[in-house]
């Protein structure tokens, strides 16, 4: 077993690309209209990190892994490029996107042909370890840990060496077990352990004893596991209503071992790499793609939304970038927020009014959206136009959605009668949608009824509402604002109107027309009008927003909102919390749509379904949750540049959904072991209402002396989890997989009577 491999475990060996990136060049790196200087950089020989030198000083450089890479892209594509490079150089230019707040890397290379090798290379590379199963990575990432603790590189292992790729691994063990393993392994007695040894040292360091227990128990205690005996544990133990050829689907596509593939037969090794796949995972496969009903009316469904979408950090001083907007849309955001002002030379900007936040042009937001809505879901996106330009820059914002958005832009309703509910998302697949004030009814779209060039209505936005703890003085009027006919004929289902009541909504405004919430004033609604709330929901589209004083882009907590049946519950997308992570779980299934269908108590006119005070109905699902937190795999070090700081891992289990249904348990801590912690800790929830909980798995790193830190957590609905034995991957602050890291759990629902 060698310990440099990368390129073949990537499946990339003798790859011309790949070997474009090994032997490194030339680029521009772009920072400023004034900065642009050369540097070499080169793809090292782990395949996974990239030097960036100065040409000059090739003693001084900087390094990045192409795990914090969100995507690499062709020509002028970033605010830097655009601002800093001319129109000619398009073909030359490419753009290194990282994940979370690191700024872009720009580049030039010296040719087009040249540019398109370096983003057709790092694509390459990226890609093949995404695809990287978790088994594969796990090896790739212990690969990557000893080839640092290998200094000289000749591909043997020393003791010293051996106690140092420990702690790369977060794992701190004492002198006489590393030694003992040593000893064990060193069977030439050469004082360096090199090829089978290696391989043998691998074994020991990475055996699953918990696996090897389930393994033993259906095997019978052999060596290997019949399809029969695969069968009963997929049946009884897993839970899955399957049949003895979906077995053998299973040893087909992971033993490893040729002879027990033939014979029908799975080996530990095979029974490993099942867990490591999606059919091994906790979230339901069956859930990965678009399964729900998407012809229900738009308003039936949760839509993933984003508030002030436009900006990067905070809401006082942060910059603003169309970056946001491709960040959030990449996430599977459906509905995006434009704060729209007046700006220079006629051209609308957008940024966040009367703060030091900076501004970026209402068309090039339109073009970044255009480019980068339906790459990852092909379902309809609304812009939530909040809007305080002059009439002539409206003009301006609306010949930029019609030029630039073209026939996406949905401008008249579907079909050639006058609706009365709204069309599903089926129907809607690859449209854009405007949010925003209109001058009429919508019937005059068919009518042909003119209205005013110009007329004013009330300015129903965040800027209009007061602060929170403030009272709008009674007299005081709506201010008014002057709105350009050709913006407002873009609104069609999305029409912004104030809310009074339930009551009045319901008796004087049509399905279109909606309202948005401040956050106090709709959780205020979803705790004390719970019910009406709902089927206000039903029949219109209601939108909440964070509070004002949120000036540090913090989030609100969304679950009570969804209970109430909100569907555009929009939070700061730039920011990293529990919040989003709600929101990413709650969006995980349906193909990570953007859009999850309600559940039906929250459709039905006759359900009288209360979150808060829970009755008797047919959302009354009673389920006992059993979970055992058997292990975990690979943790990530948290202070990497402290070689001797380990993680002491403990892990959190937390359901949130009703107010009954809250709940958080969690394991003791274990000290100074972030690769292969075992817990064995169980769990019961009682889980009231399942169809709208929310399972979330926390791993921390406890500290007696300060606040744990948060080292990788999985949030997944209630009813897309599996039971049995189950993998649970986990994700970054920002919602990104860390590739070789894991919980081992078992999961067992039963009907609560």
């Amino acid at each position: 077993m060698e310990i440099n491999g990368s390129p073949r475990k990537l499946g990339l060996e003798g790859d011309v690309d790949l070997q474009f990136l090994l032997r490194g060049g030339d680029l521009l790196k772009v920072k400023s209209g004034s900065w642009k200087k050369t540097r070499f950089l080169q793809l090292k020989e782990d395949c996974k990190t990239v030097w960036q030198q100065s040409s000059k000083r090739f003693k001084s450089h900087q390094i990045f892994s192409l795990e914090d890479v969100n995507s690499v892209r062709h020509g002028r594509q970033t605010d830097g490029l655009k601002k800093y490079t001319e129109p000619s150089m398009e073909d030359r230019c490419f753009s290194v996107i990282f994940i979370g707040r690191r700024k872009n890397l720009d580049l030039i290379a010296s040719s087009k042909d040249e540019a398109k090798q370096w983003v057709r290379g790092l694509e390459k590379v990226i890609s093949s370890m995404r695809n990287l199963n978790r088994q594969q990575n796990s090896e790739h990432w212990i690969y990557t840990c000893m080839r640092k603790a290998d200094k000289n590189g000749d591909n043997k292992m020393t003791l010293k060496e051996v106690k140092n790729f420990m702690r790369q691994i977060n794992l701190e063990v004492d002198d006489s077990y590393a030694e003992m393993l040593f000893t064990k392994c060193d069977t030439s007695k050469s004082g360096t352990l090199e090829d089978s040894e290696i391989k043998h040292f691998y074994e020991l360091l990475t055996y699953r004893e918990e696996v090897d227990v389930i393994f033993k128990k259906y095997g019978h205690y052999k060596e290997q596991m019949s399809s029969d005996d695969l069968l009963n544990f997929l049946q009884h133990e897993q839970r899955e209503p399957v049949g003895l050829e979906y077995a053998h689907k299973i040893i087909e596509k992971y033993e490893v071992d040729e002879t027990a593939k033939q014979m029908k037969q799975m080996t530990k090794d095979g029974f490993l790499m099942y867990f490591s796949h999606e059919e091994g995972s906790i979230f339901n496969s069956a859930h990965k793609d678009v399964y729900q009903d998407m012809r229900q009316p738009f308003n039936h469904y949760f839509i993933s939304s984003s508030h002030n979408t436009y900006l990067m950090e905070d809401q006082l001083k942060g910059p603003s970038s169309t970056e946001a907007y491709i960040k959030a849309l990449l996430k599977g955001c459906r509905c995006v927020e434009l704060d729209c002002w007046d700006g220079a030379n006629g051209e609308p900007v957008i940024y966040h009014g009367h703060t030091l936040t900076s501004k970026v042009l209402f068309k090039d937001v339109i073009k970044a959206i255009k480019e980068y809505a339906f790459k990852t879901s092909k379902y309809p996106v609304i812009l939530s136009l909040e809007n305080h330009c002059s009439v002539e820059q409206q003009k301006t914002m609306a010949h930029h959605l019609t030029s630039i958005l073209g026939s996406a832009l949905l401008t008249q309703p579907l079909g050639n009668y006058m609706p009365t509910t709204f069309p599903g998302p089926e129907e809607l697949k690859g449209r854009f949608l405007i949010k925003g004030k209109r001058l009429n009814k919508l019937a005059a779209s068919f009518n042909n009824n003119s209205t005013e060039d110009v007329d004013s209505v009330s300015e129903e936005d965040e800027s209009a509402e007061p602060k929170e703890n403030e009272e709008k003085p009674k007299d005081q009027k709506s201010k008014k604002i002057k709105l350009a006919k050709e913006l407002s004929d873009l609104v069609i289902y999305c029409k912004s109107v104030h809310f009074s009541s339930f009551d009045h909504s319901k008796e004087n405004q049509a399905f279109y027309e909606m309202a948005s919430f401040k956050e106090s004033k709709a959780v205020n609604f979803a705790e004390n009008s719970a019910t009406a709330y709902i089927h206000h929901n039903m029949d219109k589209l209601s939108r909440i927003y964070p509070a004002g004083s949120r000036t540090d882009s913090s989030n609100y907590n969304p679950v009570p909102l969804w209970n109430a049946g909100c569907q555009i519950v929009a939070l700061n997308f730039q920011t990293p919390c529990r919040e989003m992570d709600l929101n990413q779980g709650c969006f995980l299934p349906n193909g990570k749509c953007g859009y999850k269908l309600k559940p039906e108590f929250l459709r039905d006119p006759a359900s009288q379904f209360n979150p808060v005070n829970l009755s008797v109905g047919p959302w009354l699902q009673k389920k006992y949750l059993h979970v055992m937190v058997i292990s975990a795999q690979q943790l990530p070090k948290l202070n990497k540049d402290k070689q001797s700081s380990i993680v002491d891992p403990l892990v959190k289990v937390e359901v949130w959904g009703i107010q009954a249904d809250n709940a958080m348990q969690q394991t003791n801590h274990i000290d100074n072991n972030g690769f292969n912690p075992m817990w064995n800790s169980k769990f019961k929830f009682l889980v009231y209402v399942p169809e709208l909980a929310l399972v979330r798995f926390l791993v921390k790193d406890y500290d007696a002396s300060s606040h744990n830190d948060f080292v990788g957590q999985y949030t997944i609905p209630f009813t897309s989890m599996q039971m049995g034995y189950r993998h649970v991957p986990l994700l970054t602050k920002r919602g990104d997989l860390i590739p070789s890291a894991g919980l081992f759990v078992h999961i067992m629902i039963l009907d609560a009577v």
